[in-house]
């Protein structure tokens, strides 16, 4: 177990019995405060995601304290540390207020902790097995065709294009030595897919250009209705041509008009190609939001009239040229997206 403190510097605030005869030597004072959250490391600064966040406080003349957490719970209590798990999803801020009791004199002082919020963890993948990817989770998509987006890749299930080695899946987009490119699209169909919650992955991508790397997300409905209307989730996309730069997007069927509809927005990633970022989905039934590195860049609001409120299934995959992957380099050998986990919480 790892922990992190925030240790906070505070004056003596003002507060209790305001009475000329008041007797100062009762009055607490010199009230310090740490907050030290569960599991901080250099891979998760804001917690492993348990809520848990132990506080820690002290006060010259104190006999109590209060402490109001910032989520609508007060505690009163004697002791000068107090263990607290905060519920939700996602990354969360609260401001925490602490007084220190003398009798009926106080002071107090607020503290700020921002803290990962996982409910509990319903499925994932760590890729912790060599070979070929567990076939209880994953099952792929192979051929070429294009795919709708005049993609140039045919995808496989051959170990030259998708292998776990080393605690990491790695999806290889390969030339083929004829003019033609290969590469792997996982997807977990039939096998593993959920409603709501928060999904996460963990991944390094391509550095090439022309590569399309994706993490996303299609409707268990997709084999009887098709796209868009069963919706798609698309929680990392990233461009052939800008490796700096990732995009979130929904895709659905707009009933009122009858036509296909999409709404997406991109944030900056610095060394997304040379370090592993967290890429995540908050998603309920009023909206979906997503993440960089636990920073939000993306949201829309849902409701019944969108495709977002049935069961999903993750695809991972590096596509070629096509929509987004553009042009590819005349000397493109392969690249490679690694992915050391996917995790979902509910």
């Amino acid at each position: 177990m790892s922990f992190f403190i925030f240790i906070v510097s505070l004056l003596m605030g003002c507060g209790g019995s305001s009475s000329d005869d008041e007797d100062v030597s009762t009055m607490p004072t010199n009230l310090e405060i740490e907050a030290i959250m569960k599991g901080v490391d250099d891979s998760n600064p804001n917690g492993d995601g348990s809520g848990e966040v132990l506080f820690v406080f002290s006060a010259k003349n104190a006999d109590s304290y209060k402490l109001s957490l910032g989520d609508g719970e007060i505690i009163e209590t004697s002791s000068t540390s107090l263990n607290y798990t905060y519920t939700g999803a996602g990354l969360k801020t609260f401001q925490v207020f602490i007084s220190a009791y003398n009798g009926a004199n106080y002071i107090s002082e607020s503290i700020q902790v921002s803290i990962k919020i996982n409910t509990g963890l319903v499925w994932s993948d760590e890729f912790n097995s060599n070979g070929a990817p567990n076939s209880s989770n994953w099952t792929y998509d192979l051929g070429a065709g294009g795919w709708g987006n005049n993609e140039a890749q045919t995808y496989t299930k051959e170990t030259a294009n998708v292998i776990v080695e080393g605690g990491f899946l790695k999806i290889i987009a390969k030339a083929d030595g004829n003019g033609g490119y290969t590469s792997a699209r996982l997807k977990s169909q039939g096998l593993q897919s959920f409603k709501y919650g928060r999904v996460e992955v963990k991944a390094k991508l391509p550095v090439s250009q022309g590569t399309w790397p994706a993490i996303w997300m299609l409707g268990d409905s997709f084999s009887n209705v098709g796209w868009p209307r069963c919706g798609e989730i698309d929680i990392m996309e990233q461009t052939g041509g800008d490796k700096g730069r990732t995009l979130g997007t929904l895709h659905w069927w707009n009933n009122a008009n009858s036509s296909n509809a999409s709404y997406g927005t991109n944030t900056t990633v610095e060394n997304a190609t040379s370090e592993f970022h967290i890429y995540s989905l908050e998603w309920n039934e009023n909206s979906l939001r997503i993440f960089v590195d636990d920073v939000e860049f993306f949201v829309m609001n849902s409701s019944a009239d969108f495709p977002f409120n049935d069961k999903f299934f993750m695809i991972l995959n590096v596509s070629m040229g096509g929509t987004l992957g553009g042009n590819i380099p005349n000397d493109f050998n392969q690249s490679t997206m690694e992915i050391d986990y996917v995790r979902v919480y509910q």
